[in-house]
This record gives C-alpha cells, sequence and structure tokens, in this order.
C-alpha cells in the first residue's frame, strides 16, 4: 500500500513546483538575488520560527509516547536556542541588528501562516499539526539539495550558508523524522480523515508559495501598495 506521504508528494507536485521555481528562490541560486528582498525575507522568517516553534510544544503536548514528546521537545529547544540564534548572526550580514528582529512586525502573509498552523495545531490532532508544519521542512530541504548542486551556489557570500543549512544532512534527518511520523499517524485512517489531513498540507504549501512571493516582493500588507 501506497505510504501517506508519497500520496501527498506525488498529488502535491503542480504547486510544489511553482514553490521550487519561484524567482526569489531561482535567483538565490543564481547568486543574483537583490540582497534587500532576502533582508525583507530574514527578519519575516524569524517571526515565523516563533510562531513555528511553538507548534513543537504543541506536538509534544499532543504526543501519547514518551520518545515522540521527547523529539518535539528537542526541536523546541534546538529552534529557540540554536537555530534562531544562528538566525540571529546570519541576520548581522544584512545589517539587520537584534533590536530590529525583536521590534518587526509580521507581514499579513507571515500573520496569516502561523495563525493558520496555530490554529490547526491547537484543535486538531497530532496528525493535524503534522500535516501542518511538514511542507515548511520538506521543501526547504527539497530546495536546499536542488540549489546545492548549482556550481558555486553552497559557496555564495550571502546565501551559500542558507543553501548549505538546508541541504545538509542534519536537516535532512529531521525532515525524513517528520514525513515517517506522519505515514505512521496516517496508517489505519479512514479516507475521510486523510482527506482532511491533505487539504491541511496542501494549505500549507499554498503558504510558502505566498511567502516566497511576500519576500520577493518585500510586501507587508496589499493596502499599503504604493
Amino acid at each position: 500500500m501506497m505510504k501517506f506521504s508519497k500520496r501527498l508528494y506525488e498529488k502535491i507536485q503542480p504547486i510544489w513546483r511553482k514553490n521550487h521555481s519561484h524567482p526569489f528562490v531561482q535567483e538565490m541560486g543564481d547568486g543574483s538575488l537583490d540582497p534587500r528582498k532576502f533582508r525583507f525575507y530574514m527578519i519575516q522568517d524569524y517571526l515565523y520560527l516563533i510562531q513555528y516553534s511553538k507548534l513543537f510544544a504543541l506536538g509534544a503536548v499532543k504526543a501519547d509516547d514518551v520518545e515522540t514528546m521527547g523529539k518535539f521537545s528537542a526541536l523546541l529547544h534546538s529552534t529557540i536556542n540554536e537555530e534562531m540564534s544562528l538566525h540571529r548572526q546570519y541576520a548581522k550580514r544584512f545589517d539587520i541588528c537584534e533590536e530590529e528582529l525583536e521590534k518587526a512586525k509580521p507581514s499579513s502573509t507571515t500573520l496569516a501562516y502561523t495563525h493558520y498552523m496555530l490554529h490547526v495545531g491547537q484543535n486538531g490532532t497530532l496528525a493535524e499539526l503534522v500535516s501542518a508544519i511538514l511542507p515548511c521542512m520538506w521543501s526547504y530541504w527539497e530546495i536546499g539539495k536542488e540549489l546545492s548542486r548549482l556550481p558555486g551556489a553552497s559557496d555564495h557570500e550571502l546565501y551559500g550558508e542558507w543553501i548549505q543549512m538546508y541541504s545538509s544532512e542534519e536537516f535532512g534527518e529531521l525532515a525524513q523524522w517528520c514525513i515517517h511520523l506522519l505515514d505512521d499517524l496516517a496508517a489505519g485512517k479512514q479516507e475521510s480523515e486523510l482527506a482532511r489531513l491533505e487539504e491541511i498540507f496542501l494549505n500549507t504549501t499554498r503558504f510558502e508559495y505566498m511567502f516566497w512571493e511576500m519576500a520577493y516582493n518585500e510586501e507587508m500588507w496589499p493596502t499599503e501598495r504604493e
């Protein structure tokens, strides 16, 4: 029987490819991305990570076994104390100080995306929570690997570190753990339940596209367009 993750991967390909071929992603790969756009992305991604971390805490609460609780707890700890610290260091290359990060406001897309995930995480099952968080993790790993194959991309002075981070074996292991967890949680579920998980996965994959689009256009709110 086909694993649920494979079913998702095959069904999501049209929008998945749009995410991977987005100008923001492609220009990171060839080094032509305007640093101002990446600066905007870095700030919004920092705000995103704060809310994303809360989903790991919710995962620990909803888990039924100590091993899964411990994994989510470790993810929360590493994101808050390691990944976000590295993010702050990386941000300095784009003249983003910690005070600017802490005072920054989320864009409409960041707000909608994170609130949707938190709504699912707080009100749904553990399987629904994992379906919400997986597209970000999985697509970043896939994008990182694709870009790392481009000559010189991993060595770029501004974007090479991002590519190295998300194409790394360590990040790949994290994504694969999340994929396997969803497969385990989906096993034996009714088709109506699987359709709900699929809908959540699709929605957050759509939000991933919107996040790239927001960063590329440096858009906070549509009402503030010039």
